[in-house]
């Protein structure tokens, strides 16, 4: 089987202060990249990257514009260096947008400001401190799904990312959340913890906020990918660009399905990865989801050279 190459591209939680200083400064592509966004936003996103404060680079309007230029710079770089061309792209949650701008199907300037859109909408959907996420450890996805309909109670808590074999994050109201916690542990759960997030993502309290993206998305061009994006909300590709619209819509309030993104992945044929953007949390991820799938995080100078070596 031919050997195939894919490249990822993360979702919030990745950002960090500082990130890409290093790469940007042997490649200029990356500022001229964030300037581009800076234009769309109306504000200086490298400033806020570089400098902070972290407090602004976190909130959900910032952090998701930022997410994805970064992604979009390394890949720029990538094929400035003449690095290899993949056979499929995929993105986690924020990420499946970093993916189609990268694809050309969402020109980059209006991916960056939708995705500040779709970062309000988000915020605002559920009231500060009324929502919450928890990821799960050391259940299978059936255990999880079946202690989050018995903690529901009336209340919206969801299993929306499967991120790797016994790793999934909940999703939902506070109370719900804290209860499918309080069951998870019971059912033997290794650990069941509250995450640090002010929008409980990819539930069906997202439904608000997926309705204004709707209608966000109705107003932009979209073309079909050069390069196949691998959809989070069921695993699969289009050429439509109507049903990528809609799948972005539904991504709003439906599972990220990491693993079976990577499972096609290998199922494709794909043998390396390369994650573009700051931290390596894909690469680990598609590690323990199928070590057939090598993934390389590529963020600055040193990781860039070693990526492209084994292209």
């Amino acid at each position: 089987m031919t050997q195939k190459l894919a490249f990822v591209f993360p979702g919030q939680g990745s950002q960090s202060v500082g990130m890409l200083g290093d790469l940007a400064e042997a490649h200029g592509i990356v500022r001229d990249t964030f300037a581009e966004a800076s234009e769309a936003l109306g504000y200086d996103l490298w400033d806020v990257v570089q400098n902070g404060p972290e407090a602004t680079l976190n909130r959900t309007d910032c952090t998701q514009p930022a997410m994805l230029a970064a992604g979009v710079a390394v890949w720029r770089v990538w094929t400035e260096r003449g690095g290899e061309v993949p056979t499929l792209m995929a993105g986690h949650s924020l990420g499946e947008y970093t993916a189609l701008a990268c694809a050309q199907s969402i020109r980059f300037s209006e991916a960056v400001a939708v995705v500040a859109d779709r970062g309000r909408y988000m915020q605002e959907a559920v009231p500060e401190g009324s929502g919450a996420m928890a990821a799960i450890l050391g259940l299978d996805d059936e255990v999880v799904e079946r202690v989050c309909r018995e903690a529901a109670e009336g209340e919206v808590v969801e299993a929306v990312n499967f991120n790797a074999p016994g790793q999934v994050v909940i999703a939902g109201s506070r109370s719900a959340v804290e209860r499918a916690v309080k069951a998870a542990e019971g059912a033997g759960a290794k650990r069941a913890m509250e995450l640090p997030v002010s929008v409980p993502s990819h539930c069906a309290l997202m439904k608000p906020a997926a309705e204004r993206l709707a209608e966000r998305l109705a107003g932009i061009e979209v073309f079909p990918p050069r390069i196949p994006v691998i959809h989070n909300v069921d695993v699969s590709t289009s050429a439509d660009s109507a049903e990528i619209r809609e799948k972005l819509v539904a991504q709003l309030h439906s599972p990220v399905r990491w693993v079976g993104t990577v499972q096609r992945m290998a199922k494709e044929g794909v043998d390396r990865a390369v994650e573009c953007g700051p931290g390596r949390v894909l690469a680990g991820l598609n590690r323990r989801i199928d070590r057939q799938v090598a993934t390389a995080a590529v963020h600055d100078p040193q990781s860039l050279e070693k990526a492209l070596e084994k292209g």
